[in-house]
């Protein structure tokens, strides 16, 4: 009696196979992409768990999630932060990154939850997220920036140099972001002596024009005579603030002699009997003119523009607060009447 199946070697039989062993190779890869995704959700709800804490004010518990409430609480969330209501900021965050399902939806809330983490001064935990996205996202260039100015405000100069490596592999142009945390860890390290550190500081300055300021006011720290040699009369808009707030004992007069613009400085400031009106910058000049002409309840204040993101500060920075540029500071000085004191340093 003839068997009804085909045979071993039947070609019926070999494409049948063939058949078979594909829909189990696709179930099995379909089993192991659920189990995987399942696996890879449950990580990172356990992983949220860490941050969720009786800090956050929002109790979003038992709020229904709907996918059009993404870009409503998104954006509520973003207006908590720039008001500086960073606990209200974070809650939101922790609650949409645990509803929303797609990867992608994920990470760039992950991201905003990292740099709201890095504003409000939760360092470590700015670290974590950062971390956890580049360990699913290798190659964001934005996350490996962050992550290295985390590291930065740490203090930790060689990890943040570390993490310039993959940026570099990646094309992206460091070289100001190398020299600016050679920099930050030439002035952190105790065991060179000050000439060492002040030559360093002037090789770094011959590599990185730009951060002129920065080193400035590092020398003037470190030797105040190597400070004025450095001192361009053309910059003096980019210092003002410093020189007008530089105590007498750190003027060096043979200087400030030689040069009309930063005579008129100490003239306008009230160190010099000699009028002197030669500086180019307006208020400067108006201020030395109005005591040449008897009135000395003058002063300046100033603010601090980052020429990148055009947010203006208080106080000066080397990184932007906000968008964490560098060598982006422009000092803005207005005349105001002068206060009580006024004969303090910026250093």
């Amino acid at each position: 009696m003839e068997s009804i199946l085909p045979a071993y070697d039947d070609p019926l039989f070999s494409i049948l196979l063939i058949i078979v062993i594909g829909l189990i190779v696709a179930l099995v890869t379909y089993g192991w992409g659920v189990y995987t995704q399942q696996k890879e959700e449950g990580k990172l709800l356990s992983f949220l768990e860490k941050f969720d804490s009786s800090e956050c004010a929002l109790n979003t518990a038992d709020m229904p999630y709907e996918p059009n409430m993404l870009k409503p609480l998104t954006l509520l969330a973003k207006a908590f932060e720039n008001s500086g209501e960073y606990h209200k900021s974070i809650s939101i965050y922790l609650y949409l990154i645990k509803h929303v399902s797609e990867n992608k939806g994920q990470l760039e809330l992950m991201e905003r939850l990292g740099n709201t983490y890095l504003h409000a001064g939760f360092l470590e935990r700015s670290r974590s997220i950062y971390t956890e996205i580049l360990r699913k996202k290798p190659r964001n260039i934005k996350v490996l920036y962050e992550l290295g100015v985390v590291y930065e405000t740490m203090q930790k100069y060689d990890k943040a140099k570390e993490v310039l490596e993959p940026l570099k592999m990646l094309g992206e142009e460091i070289s100001s972001v190398e020299k600016f945390l050679d920099f930050s860890l030439l002035l952190a390290n105790n065991t060179l002596s000050v000439d060492n550190k002040v030559l360093k500081l002037k090789e770094i300055l011959n590599e990185e024009p730009d951060m002129y300021r920065q080193i400035v006011t590092a020398l003037l720290r470190l030797d105040t005579k190597s400070a004025w040699e450095i001192i361009d009369p053309t910059r003096i808009k980019e210092l003002i603030d410093i020189l007008w707030f530089l105590p007498n004992s750190q003027l060096d007069l043979d200087i400030i002699h030689s040069n009309e613009q930063l005579e008129t400085l100490y003239y306008a400031k009230g160190y010099l009997q000699k009028p002197t009106v030669e500086s180019g910058i307006f208020s400067l000049d108006m201020l030395a003119t109005a005591r040449q002409n008897g009135f000395k309840e003058g002063d300046l204040v100033f603010s601090y523009l980052c020429q990148k993101c055009k947010q203006s500060f208080p106080i000066s920075f080397k990184r932007c607060p906000h968008c964490m540029a560098i060598n982006s500071v422009k000092v803005e000085e207005k005349i105001a009447k002068s206060s009580p004191q006024t004969d303090y340093s910026l250093l």
